[in-house]
């Protein structure tokens, strides 16, 4: 077992308000528009026909730009308009994760439909031709997030360093089919989460490999919850900044959560619990702070009423069963970060049943340990996963 402790003495854990087997799989298009400024405005304007109220501006786009960004995204066919718009400003952000991406790395895209009929969005990073695979990494994005922003650079280096990197879009979020940023059942998105990855896994490229699964903040309650379904299932289990327990000082009052259940059968897609700025919280880097609204099909709305009991309910079941965790784990949390509490990373490490346990807090850390800290912080944290990835391949 390793341990490498430096925290401070609390943290919030959410901000204080609530915060075929032999083949690829078949493929369906990916609806795309010009990510050129030069659309035409007319066009545009039936793009943003539905609008989001209260969208701030991005500034260093074009008027265009920002009028396809605006549109209400409740569904993915909104969503993959707007991420298909933005993608070359994206990729130009002064960002190291853009930047300094490793070249050579194969990537590849499609979509595929789930047992509940869902369109699930998927996207793979390969090391370049010639290079051995060590072994396969499965991502779960966090909450209100996608697979196709930050992670895209994350994955990039993983792959570079000799491992297929494989993601999904959770249903309700990034490109796959859902009202976005609803979560009707916990434990049908770690079903979601089992039922895909079982696809990757008999892919010609990965089959027999060593497979690990990643999952950063929400991601990490989702990646816990598919461990503790099946135990087996895994390698290795890395968890970055992960949702794993409420604290104490941030969970409603019994009565509180009984109204909040209530209202959540009556009107569940509801936005009613407030959420804070979380690229505020998150990023220490302020200029990457800034880029934070180039993720443009993040859920960043007040979270919906099931969503939000869904949650909860999801992270007490997962602190009531945290001695079952069992894998090979690795958990990585900034020592400062005032989303996910870094406690509750040592109250994960000090009670899982893991016999190879890590745990690495990271001085003044924030939340996005992988995308909102200096570069060299950036660069430490990727070369301390890739270091416990080959030492486990």
């Amino acid at each position: 077992m390793e341990l490498s402790l430096t925290f401070r003495s609390w943290s919030p854990f959410l901000p204080r308000k609530l915060n075929s087997p032999s083949s690829h799989p078949p493929k369906l298009s990916i609806p795309t528009i010009s990510p050129t400024p030069a659309l035409p405005l007319q066009r545009t304007r039936r793009l943003t026909v539905a609008t989001a109220a209260g969208k701030k501006k991005i500034e260093g786009v074009s008027e265009e730009l920002n009028l396809i960004a605006s549109q209400n995204l409740d569904y993915a066919a909104a969503r993959r308009r707007v991420r298909s718009a933005f993608i070359q400003v994206q990729q130009q952000l002064d960002h190291c994760l853009f930047k300094m991406a490793p070249a050579g790395v194969r990537t590849e895209e499609w979509i595929e439909r789930n047992s509940k009929g869902l369109e699930i969005f998927f996207r793979s990073w390969m090391p370049e031709p010639g290079v051995k695979i060590k072994g396969a990494v499965c991502f779960c994005h966090g909450y209100g997030d996608t697979c196709t922003f930050f992670f895209e650079g994350i994955a990039r280096f993983i792959a570079a360093s000799g491992y297929g990197v494989y993601a999904i879009d959770h249903p309700g979020f990034g490109l796959s089919e859902g009202l976005h940023g609803y979560i009707y059942s916990f434990d049908e998105l770690a079903d979601n989460v089992i039922e895909q990855y079982a696809k990757i896994k008999e892919r010609p490229e990965s089959r027999g490999l060593p497979f690990f699964i990643l999952g950063q903040s929400m991601g990490g309650a989702v990646t816990l919850k598919v461990h503790l379904k099946d135990p087996q299932g895994w390698d290795g289990i890395i968890l970055v900044a992960p949702m794993c327990k409420i604290a104490d000082d941030v969970t409603p009052p019994e009565p509180v959560l009984k109204v909040l259940t209530f209202l959540s059968k009556i009107m569940p897609t509801a936005k009613l619990v407030p959420q804070k700025d979380l690229a505020e919280l998150a990023f220490r880097d302020p200029r990457k702070k800034k880029m934070a609204v180039y993720n443009v099909i993040c859920y960043n709305d007040p979270v919906r009423l099931k969503t939000a009991v869904e949650l909860l309910k999801a992270t007490k079941e997962i602190e009531m069963q945290v001695e079952k965790v069992s894998s090979p784990l690795l958990i990585l949390h900034g020592a400062d970060d005032k989303v996910t509490d870094p406690l509750i990373s040592q109250f994960l490490y000090e009670n899982a049943s893991s016999k190879d346990k890590t745990l690495k807090l990271y001085e003044e850390g924030y939340h996005s340990i992988l995308e909102g800290e200096p570069d060299d912080r950036i660069f430490t944290v990727l070369n301390d996963i890739i270091a416990w990835l080959d030492a486990r391949c």
